[in-house]
């Protein structure tokens, strides 16, 4: 199965927001490129919020161009067989903890956001990857910082999406 079949079979799987997973669906159907960087139109991305429940906390990494908190994540790659392995890879490269675990049920939430051109869309699948307990972050260098914040705390430093993604990942766990 090529990442694209996954992507799809992912997204007819995945309940909730069914408008926006649609939308999804339908760039897709309408660009077979649609997994790619290179697709201009718009492309599907993975990412992972890195939570340690026991301690309350997620890890953010103030992202080097956009110089905002975000969760990691990122372009999908050709050796990635499913978004799953995209959002986990990017999830481990960009906070360079060994061991993370998706947690179970699929993706937690999707986010469709504009980018800058020659791109116009990022649509972001956007799941949520657990922390070992002895978890120890590396900062990457598409990172300006890495840094714990507390659930409390990400309303305080992040945008809505990323406050979303975690109220979603909080009522899975």
């Amino acid at each position: 199965m090529s990442l694209y079949d996954d992507a799809v079979l992912v997204l007819k799987r995945y309940e909730g927001q069914e408008e926006l997973r649609q939308v999804y669906l339908d760039h897709l159907s309408g660009h077979p490129d649609g997994m790619w960087k290179a697709c201009h139109a718009g492309h599907l991305t993975a990412s992972a919020l890195v939570i340690d429940p026991p301690r309350g906390r997620v890890l953010l990494t103030l992202h080097r161009k956009l110089r905002m908190w975000l969760q990691m994540g990122g372009h999908c790659e050709p050796g990635d067989p499913t978004l799953a392995d995209a959002a986990l890879r990017e999830a481990t490269e960009e906070s360079g903890i060994e061991g993370l675990t998706l947690l179970p049920g699929g993706p937690v939430t999707l986010d469709r956001h504009a980018i800058p051109a020659p791109c116009h869309w990022h649509l972001d699948v956007q799941y949520a990857a657990l922390a070992p307990a002895d978890a120890v972050e590396a900062i990457s260098d598409e990172s300006l910082d890495l840094r714990w914040f507390t659930y409390d705390e990400v309303g305080e430093v992040a945008d809505d999406s990323v406050v979303r993604l975690l109220e979603a990942a909080r009522a899975r766990l």
